[in-house]
C-alpha cells in the first residue's frame, strides 16, 4: 500500500539564533509528531511564508495548515492565495487540518470572523473541553493542550460545526462536514519548546500573563491525543465511504 501523502502548509520561518538554530521549524515538528504514531505518511512542505503553495489541490491527499506568529486579521503577500486554497480544499471535500494560524486562517477564508482577544495574550496550556465528538476524534477526551495566541476566531462559518472551546476561547476548535478539523491549540509543541517560547517572551507577555503561563506547563499535555485524531481523520477521509 502507498503511503498517505499529506502537505505541510508552513506560514512561518523562525530565523532566530535562539528560537530558530536550535529547533525544528513547524513543518518538521508536525512530522516528528505524526512519525511517532503507526502511520508513517509522505510529506511534502510548501512554504506558505514564501508565498508557495499546491498548485493543484489534489497534488496530496491531505493538508495541515501550520500556526504563525502572523495575524490572519493583517494582510500578506500570501494571504489571497491561501484564501483561494482554503476555498479549494472546502468546495472539493480536500482533508484539511487548521492549527493556530491555520484554524483562524480556514474560519477566515469561509466567511468566519476573526478578532484579537479580549484578554490579550492567551498562553500555557489549556483544556479543551469537546462538547461535539466526530466519528475521528477517539478516543472522547477533553485535551490540555499548549497555546500562544492572541487573535481568536469570535465566529464560525456557515456550515460549521463547534466542537470544543477553552475558559478563554470559546471557539478552539471546529470542523465542517467530514474535511475540515481545526484547534486553535499547537498540539506539535513540546514543554522545552513551549518554555523557550514563553521565556523569550517575558517582557511582551507581561508579569500576569507570563506567571500565569509558566504555573501552566507544569500541566500534563495530550497533543498525542489529538495528533492521533489528526490521523483517524485524514484516514476517516480516505478509506471510509461517508457523506462529507
Amino acid at each position: 500500500m502507498r503511503k498517505i501523502k499529506l502537505g505541510i502548509l508552513q506560514v512561518f520561518h523562525d530565523k532566530s539564533e535562539d528560537i530558530g538554530d536550535k529547533f525544528p521549524d513547524d513543518a518538521h515538528r508536525f512530522r516528528n509528531s505524526f512519525d511517532s504514531l503507526e502511520s508513517r505518511f509522505k510529506y511534502t512542505i510548501y512554504m506558505v511564508i514564501g508565498n508557495k503553495l499546491p498548485e493543484d489541490i489534489h497534488e496530496q491527499d491531505a493538508y495541515i495548515i501550520t500556526g504563525s506568529p502572523l495575524s490572519v486579521r493583517d494582510h500578506h503577500c500570501f494571504t489571497d492565495k491561501l484564501n483561494n486554497f482554503i476555498r479549494c480544499c472546502d468546495l472539493n471535500k480536500k482533508p484539511l487540518i487548521g492549527s493556530c494560524f491555520g484554524h483562524q486562517a480556514i474560519a477566515a477564508a469561509l466567511g468566519g470572523n476573526v478578532i484579537k482577544s479580549k484578554i490579550k495574550w492567551n498562553v500555557g496550556v489549556e483544556e479543551t473541553q469537546f462538547e461535539n465528538f466526530m466519528p475521528w476524534m477517539s478516543p472522547h477526551k477533553n485535551l490540555n493542550l499548549y497555546v500562544f495566541h492572541e487573535d481568536q476566531v469570535s465566529m464560525i462559518p456557515k456550515g460549521c460545526k463547534l466542537l470544543g472551546s477553552t475558559q478563554k476561547c470559546r471557539i478552539s476548535s471546529f470542523s465542517k462536514g467530514n474535511h475540515i478539523f481545526t484547534t486553535q491549540s499547537h498540539p506539535e509543541f513540546d514543554y522545552v519548546f513551549m518554555k523557550t517560547i514563553v521565556d523569550k517572551y517575558e517582557k511582551m507577555l507581561g508579569p500576569k500573563i507570563y506567571n500565569n503561563a509558566i504555573e501552566t506547563l507544569t500541566n500534563k499535555v495530550n497533543g498525542d491525543t489529538f495528533t492521533l485524531w489528526c490521523e483517524n481523520f485524514i484516514k476517516f477521509n480516505l478509506f471510509t465511504n461517508h457523506q462529507g
